[in-house]
């Protein structure tokens, strides 16, 4: 048995291929870097569900598709939105999928997501929703529709980098989740839905808020030094560090760095976020000697989401925006091609005759 199924091969995949040695991740044989330069999260995915979603996916195609989607999302939010007042955002959000009807194709999911995200953050606020403008790309929307009004261009980039970095990056355990009940021939919405369970907890993708929160707290410590090797000490984690595939060397996060560099002074806590990673550097060798634990793509994510304005509640939903369409890659894939997932388990309770 292996623990967390570490190193356990549970699917093949033509989807997504991450190199920790390499520190590079291709999308269906293409780098990450030319992604960002040459395709952005509609041509990403595109690439990602050309041959699922329909064949010759284009970046124009799944832009247009995912702004007609928002359209119909946002004519359907009467339907759930006030059911979702009083809950948390996770709530909300596991509230506005459970209401998408089986037959919801993928762009259909995509586009709730966008719309669910912008409507119940500003709903937490007190304000109404903003209706979405189908020509825009999803980030460009997503931040039109939160904030009430067109985002800088510098933000726009800064969030499509970031959606195009996040939206597939292989076997997460929201992306299996998504595998083993699409795997029994349930509905995309359904698989959607129990992905979106997987993604809250916070040793996934709800880190982003708790780091943002950890950030804080370290540039508050008089002493940062003695801050980070009293954590150290007591065995407590520290959020946006360490990964169980890179090692530092992650290159979503070096992406989304020259992104927020080039949104100047919108972007004020990357400097310290770099004195704060080399500290842990050396504070690690000082109480651990010989172990490493470098930062994670989290950190460098959680400063892009606090500069484009977004709250630090609304993190994980604003990243499932992006990542649903990774969700939807494995779902298609695995009803396509794959077998019901049914492993094993090895009982180890009382003595049975």
């Amino acid at each position: 048995m292996q623990p967390g199924l570490d190193g356990v091969v549970a699917a093949e995949t033509i989807l997504c291929l991450t190199d920790s040695a390499k520190g590079m991740i291709w999308v269906r044989g293409v780098p990450l870097p030319t992604l960002l330069a040459d395709h952005g999260f509609e041509g990403t995915v595109a690439l990602l569900w050309d041959g699922f979603a329909g064949d010759g996916l284009t970046r124009h195609t799944i832009q247009a598709a995912f702004g007609q989607a928002r359209d119909a999302a946002f004519a359907d939010l009467e339907r759930w939105l006030p059911l979702a007042r009083g809950t948390s955002l996770f709530e909300g959000v596991r509230l506005a999928l459970a209401t998408q009807p089986d037959s919801s194709g993928p762009a259909d999911l995509v586009g709730a997501m966008t719309v669910a995200v912008a409507a119940l953050l500003r709903a937490q606020r007190g304000l109404t929703p903003v209706a979405p403008d189908p020509a825009l790309s999803t980030a460009a929307d997503l931040l039109r529709m939160f904030h009430g009004a067109p985002a800088p261009a510098s933000a726009i980039d800064a969030l499509d980098t970031y959606f195009t970095a996040l939206a597939e990056s292989g076997l997460s355990a929201s992306s299996f989740t998504a595998r083993v009940v699409a795997s029994t021939r349930a509905s995309l919405a359904s698989a959607v839905l129990g992905a979106w369970g997987a993604f809250t907890g916070a040793l996934h993708g709800g880190a982003p808020g708790p780091t943002l929160d950890m950030l804080e707290a370290a540039e508050a410590a008089p002493d940062l030094d003695a801050w980070i090797e009293a954590k150290l000490r007591a065995g407590e984690r520290l959020m946006g560090f360490g990964h169980r595939v890179y090692s530092g060397n992650d290159p979503r996060a070096e992406a989304m760095r020259e992104s927020l560099q080039r949104m100047g002074q919108l972007a004020t806590r990357l400097d310290f976020a770099t004195r704060l990673e080399a500290a842990v550097a050396a504070a690690i060798e000082r109480v651990k000697p010989g172990r490493t634990l470098p930062p994670n793509v989290e950190i460098v994510a959680t400063l892009l989401l606090d500069a484009v304005g977004f709250p630090r509640e609304g993190f994980t939903p604003v990243f499932a925006a992006c990542r649903v369409a990774g969700w939807l890659a494995h779902a298609m894939e695995q009803q396509k091609t794959g077998r019901m997932i049914r492993p094993t388990s090895a009982y180890v309770g009382p003595p049975v005759g």
